[in-house]
């Protein structure tokens, strides 16, 4: 049986062993996939390790998807736009490596939240790695205005003018960096968080008056009720809220698309996770 996991320190906490579980049912795929504890400062012994017991592919976390991106021998476009992967394919003679989370976010939100991001006004929060995986698909979507914001506005404004420069972000509109304080005055119609502001119970400094009529308030966090950016959205009229339990299910279809080549249905995975 084909053997597949997902690496992390910590990694108890993985939904990923679950869904791809769910997914391989589904799909009448025969294949095994487990937690693998990743010791730190040992990613590339304990991938190799792993690859040598028949390891076909890893999904890669935190805080690993740098060791991963190293690790790769050849790298999907949207893996170097991002500088950091997340899936892992070992065949016999290259190992690739791919970023899915974008790609999760994007289906996510225009799939099965229904919400188009062509010609919207984009607000993207953060400028870390779970920023930077997603910027390159949401500028392909060709909004009206994309907006990277940061706590600090330096990173912001590096990160869209390295994505302003890159060949494959060749679109009419291009990515514009600030800090939070700077958006004063703007409304957006999609405000995603993909700071860490909700792992320590807090909500990024945002103005007030940010959300458009209709707008979607949308946290790559995810957990029981709603997350302090999405409390937070909510008090300050987002029209819709949705945390990143779907991302997660979708960025995983991806990974299991390309490992098996069939891509499962996300829906009932969704619904059985919410479910509990």
């Amino acid at each position: 049986m084909d053997r597949y996991a997902v690496i992390g320190n910590p990694i108890a906490h993985s939904k990923s062993p679950r869904i791809h579980a769910l997914f391989a049912a589904q799909t009448a795929q025969a294949l095994s996939y487990e937690a693998l504890l990743g010791p730190l400062g040992a990613f590339a012994a304990t991938v190799d390790a792993f690859r040598a017991a028949g390891g076909r592919g890893l999904n890669v976390t935190v805080p690993f998807k740098l060791d991963a991106f190293a690790y790769a021998t050849r790298r999907t476009p949207r893996a170097e736009a991002a500088g950091a992967v997340n899936t892992l394919a070992f065949g016999p003679d290259e190992v690739l490596g791919d970023n899915t989370d974008g790609a999760g976010l994007l289906r996510d939100i225009t799939v099965n939240l229904g919400c188009p991001l062509t010609g919207r006004r984009v607000l993207l929060l953060g400028a870390g790695g779970a920023a930077r995986g997603s910027l390159l698909p949401l500028l392909l979507t060709e909004p009206a205005r994309l907006v990277v914001a940061n706590r600090s506005s330096a990173k912001a404004v590096a990160l869209a003018a390295e994505f302003a420069r890159l060949p494959s972000c060749a679109v009419a509109v291009k990515p514009e960096g600030c800090g939070f304080a700077d958006l004063a005055g703007a409304q957006f119609d999609v405000v995603i968080n993909a700071t860490s502001a909700s792992l320590g119970d807090a909500a990024p400094d945002l103005p007030d008056g940010l959300y458009a009529p209709g707008s979607l308030a949308y946290d790559m966090m995810y957990g029981k009720g709603d997350t302090p950016f999405l409390a937070a959205a909510r008090a300050q009229g987002a029209g819709r809220l949705a945390d990143g339990l779907g991302m997660l299910v979708e960025q995983a279809a991806e990974s299991f698309a390309l490992w098996r080549g069939v891509r499962p249905d996300t829906a009932p995975v969704l619904a059985a996770l919410r479910a509990g």
